[in-house]
């Protein structure tokens, strides 16, 4: 179909499009100019934290040879270091150190770069680990810094707890080192003093900046194989062929500039050579800005350009409606009175008063309508009639085809879309009719029974050759034909090593009458398959995970049991350590018992008990926890309850479950009551307690694995999640049912039942 547009349309659609055009053109500039301005600032921020933390690398270093210059040029310690006396140059070392605890480590090494005298006692007369550096220092003859490797056993044994980390690991660690010569007045050099620390991030970003920085920031110290050194960023992963192309700038010496991913978020890195004082390439810095950041300012900056590029628009779109109603007035009139010749009005005239063209044309169409009038006068005196019933046969001959062409159409249309699913469907479908004769049998239940459509539609399923499995289903569809007509069913079968789920559903007629079956045929087989394998990798996986969490928290236990160790903060964090090492083993615990009865490992001895008994232990086990709460258990059930048939631990597991969810829902000074009373074959055990009341949207996800409440806060109060769908499972192996009710007057009731002794089903 032709769009026609209208000349005041195309005038508006003109200046329109003529001024959005500039807006655009704008638009794009800014937008451009913006993306080269975030670039440039990161680039920019980039180079003044690399230049930052260079300067920080060193700066423990710089603080250090400061510090020994005077020490090391003392007269008295020229003499013992020409004499070896280690005694004495311990005794200088020590004092160095009390002086400047940051110290890590200290060594007086002589001329050969034996060691003479060390902070961390180790035995004298053997090379130094530094050898190098202080070759470097006595033959240059003024103190030099450099990162170099050394190993743990280089710290001394009261370092600090950062350190120390560093040292258990038994890895290489970067330090920071500096070595001073020994110089006497004749210009003889005696050897050297060598110091340093450990380079970590904590002692080159200091906490402060770290917090400031927050996780825009990360700097990192790496190996030269790109593997953070211990303690520093460990959590930094690089893909495999990142790393080939990092490594191959630094071996050239030169710093990569690109992008890199830490965890999920894109950042712009530097990775920076570090080479010890023979020039060989012992690490490498880097520092990283993340990119999550500055896209948020640059999405601010382009939501302030597009609000006023649309009021730009909006602005636009009035002048240009305005510019066109002005010109397009005089044209729109001449249409309208175009219009109204072509349907058959020749008596309007247009009214336009204008001396220029649009006047003249206003005339010149006004007598062209007056001449127009006196022609269709008598043609319309012949011709009338004869043309209005052609018009009206016309008419109804059109809309009948029309009409019977699009119910055609749509017949056809709803016909292939039913035959496409029901050809397409996974589930195999088998419809029959009220005289049991198969109508349908689509391809996937030609899959599932392997059996060819020929021998099934058509015939009677009594006549059907029952070969392939088929015939696990004749006797349910015969059994439809007398059963309940408004109900269906469901029955699982097994067919060549496949696990199938049938559902049966009646068909009836506009008179209730019965008009066939729809069976509904799904294979199982690997879902059931896929269960069983999460469940088993549920297991294992709780399993080996349960192992270290109980030596890690032991570790921590240790820790913590040990008086004046560490500080405060620190004590601290170990606690916090310890309480959710405990909440993951509660955790572990749960999913190991769940998946256990699930999976039918775990054995229910039943045999008789009285539900008084139980009861009263399982108060016992809460009474502890509920003192800590403030909340008070008390007992009310029924007096001469007969004896159920259950598994004592495990009813003792749900009570106390449904006790401690209560305890911790309930505020201080309120009371639970546990009550039990008999209905029929069962005894009702109930836990009242006057806690929030649950949300009736909520209740069918209580029993439910891990399951998410509005306004939940299960994790504030120690919850796994798991506590509720265990009791489940237990009382279904039961053969009872577990339910929540809301209170009358708030709270919550929990409830569950339990065969009695001698009545069980």
């Amino acid at each position: 179909m032709k769009l026609h547009l209208t000349i005041r349309v195309k005038l508006f659609l003109s200046i329109l499009l003529a001024i959005l055009a500039s807006y655009s053109l704008l638009l794009v500039t800014t937008v451009r100019n913006i993306n080269a301005s975030f670039e440039e600032k990161i680039s920019r921020d980039l180079e003044v934290n690399l230049h930052f933390v260079r300067y920080q690398l060193f700066a423990g270093a710089n603080q250090i040879k400061y510090a020994l210059l005077l020490p090391a040029n003392r007269p008295k310690t020229k003499e013992y270091l020409l004499k070896r006396n280690k005694a004495e140059l311990s005794g200088i070392l020590h004092s160095i150190k009390d002086t400047h605890p940051f110290i890590s480590f200290a060594d007086f090494v002589d001329a050969n770069g034996k060691t003479v005298a060390s902070l961390s006692d180790r035995k004298g007369a053997s090379s130094h680990e530094l050898e190098a550096l202080s070759k470097t220092a006595l033959d240059k003859r003024e103190p030099v810094i450099s990162c170099e490797l050394a190993m743990p056993a280089l710290l001394m044994n009261d370092v600090s707890n950062t350190a120390g980390s560093l040292k258990k690991s038994g890895e290489p660690l970067l330090v920071a080192a500096v070595a001073i010569p020994v110089i006497d007045e004749t210009s003889r050099t005696l050897g050297a003093l060598i110091s340093g620390v450990p380079v970590t991030r904590d002692s080159v970003i200091p906490y402060r900046l770290q917090e400031a920085f927050g996780g825009e920031l990360h700097v990192t110290f790496h190996q030269r194989n790109l593997r953070p050194f211990t303690g520093v960023e460990e959590d930094l992963e690089l893909p495999p062929e990142t790393t080939e192309t990092i490594l191959s700038y630094l071996a050239r010496g030169a710093a990569y500039r690109g992008e890199i991913s830490i965890g999920d978020s894109p950042f712009k890195a530097v990775f920076e050579p570090l080479r010890n004082v023979r020039g060989e390439l012992v690490g490498a810095l880097s520092v990283a800005l993340s990119g999550d950041y500055f896209q948020k300012m640059k999405k601010e900056s382009l939501g302030g350009i597009l609000v006023s590029a649309l009021f730009g628009a909006l602005f636009s779109l009035l002048i240009a409606y305005l510019a066109s109603r002005y010109f397009a007035v005089p044209l729109k009139e001449l249409s309208r009175g175009v219009q109204c010749i072509e349907a058959g009005n020749l008596d309007y005239r247009v009214a336009i008063d204008s001396p220029d063209e649009f006047g003249a044309l206003a005339g010149s169409f006004n007598r062209m309508a007056d001449s127009l009038r006196d022609r269709d006068k008598t043609i319309r005196a012949k011709t009338f009639d004869l043309e209005a019933l052609n018009r009206c046969l016309h008419e109804m001959n059109d809309l009948l085809e029309s009409n019977v062409t699009e119910r055609t159409a749509e017949l056809e249309m709803e016909k292939g879309r039913l035959e496409a699913i029901l050809t397409s469907m996974a589930e195999g479908m088998v419809v029959t009719d009220r005289e049991n004769r198969v109508t349908l049998f689509n391809p996937a239940a030609q899959r599932i029974f392997g059996m060819a459509p020929y021998k099934m539609i058509g015939r009677q399923i009594d006549n059907i050759d029952v070969k392939g499995g088929f015939h696990h289903l004749v006797n349910s569809i015969r059994d439809m034909r007398t059963g309940d007509l408004l109900t269906g069913g469901e029955k699982d079968i097994s067919i060549d090593g496949k696990k199938l789920l049938v559902n049966f559903s009646p068909l009836l007629d506009k008179s209730w009458e019965f008009a066939g079956v729809v069976m509904s045929i799904r294979d199982v087989t690997r879902e059931e398959e896929v269960d069983r394998m999460k469940t088993e990798f549920i297991s294992t996986v709780s399993h080996e995970l349960k192992t270290p969490l109980t030596s890690m928290k032991g570790s921590l236990q240790l820790i913590l049991g040990r008086e004046n160790k560490g500080s405060e903060m620190e004590r601290e964090l170990l606690r916090v350590c310890l309480r959710n090492t405990d909440r993951l083993i509660r955790l572990i615990n749960d999913i190991l018992d769940i998946s256990r009865i699930e999976s039918g490992r775990v054995d229910f001895e039943m045999k008789p008990d009285s539900i008084e008994k139980i009861v009263s232990e399982s108060i016992d086990e809460i009474t502890g926890f509920a003192k800590e709460h403030g909340v008070r258990v008390a007992q009310d059930p029924d007096p001469g309850l007969p004896p159920v048939f259950c598994n004592h631990d495990r009813l003792i597991q749900v009570l106390t479950n449904l006790l401690s969810n209560a305890v911790k829902f309930s505020a201080a000074g309120k009371t639970i009551r546990v009550g039990a009373h008999r209905e029929n074959g069962y005894l009702v055990v109930s836990v009242y307690d006057q806690g929030e009341t649950i949300d009736s949207r909520d209740r069918e996800k209580l029993f439910q694995k891990f399951p998410q409440l509005r306004g939940s806060n299960n994790g504030e109060r120690g919850g796994t999640g798991l506590g509720l769908a265990i009791c489940k499972e237990i009382i279904d192996r039961h053969h009872g049912r577990i339910y929540h009710r809301a209170g009358k007057d708030g709270g919550n009731i929990f409830c569950f039942t339990v065969p009695v002794h001698g009545e069980q089903t």
